[in-house]
């Protein structure tokens, strides 16, 4: 094992980076596609119960037939990969951030709003800072669940670690095929737990410190 990893490393810490890249751009796009539907929705009761049934269902398709839907309209590559990613991390973080907003006490925004600030800028300055924590939250999970599921993408033949799963998968018995997959899951679990580590701390550094308190 250490002799593949380390006549392979320079691939290995390519492939890496870009399962990590790819990971974090997706959930980057993914945040700010979820709180703006969840900032649209979270005022109405039946818009609401709407996208927690979109989260839920969505959550039940499997990545690997999504993947293979979208290559023959997409094409192989990186297109579906983002697509497929991006739609999987935005299913928590989007009803975490409609459970975060719609917990903001109604009598803070009733304040916000006497004092005179628009809807707007109650929404931003308000009730998103005291929902973060909350939407946080959703951030991680979709992480630790985008980072397998980034693997799949190499079905695809997206970038990342998966491509070593799938080669080792596909010559079973062969030379070294345990090595490739051991290497690919082990790579994606060292990953995840630094893209947690560095959630965690982007949290500390966001979270007003009155609401941490």
């Amino acid at each position: 094992m250490l002799d593949y990893i380390g006549d392979r490393f320079d691939q290995i810490l390519f492939s890496s980076w870009q399962h990590f890249s790819l990971v974090v751009q997706c959930l980057i796009l993914a945040t700010v596609i979820a709180v703006l539907v969840a900032a649209l929705v979270y005022r109405s009761t039946a818009f609401t119960s709407v996208a927690n049934s979109v989260s839920a269902i969505g959550l039940t398709i499997p990545s690997f037939a999504f993947i293979g839907l979208l290559i023959a309209p997409i094409g192989f590559g990186v297109a579906p990969a983002v697509i497929v990613v991006t739609f999987f991390a935005s299913l928590p973080i989007l009803r975490n951030a409609v459970v975060g907003l719609s917990g903001v006490a109604p009598s803070i925004v009733e304040s916000a709003r006497g004092i005179g600030m628009s809807r707007f800028r109650t929404l931003v300055q308000v009730e998103l800072p005291i929902a973060w924590p909350v939407i946080l939250n959703g951030i991680r999970v979709s992480a630790q669940m985008v980072m397998g599921i980034a693997a799949v993408a190499a079905y695809s033949l997206g970038p990342g670690l998966g491509g070593f799963i799938f080669s080792g998968l596909s010559r079973l018995g062969g030379a070294n095929s345990l090595e490739s997959v051991w290497t690919g899951v082990i790579g994606v679990v060292v990953l995840a737990l630094l893209l947690d580590l560095l959630i965690v701390g982007l949290g500390r550094l966001t979270t007003p410190r009155g609401i941490r308190v």
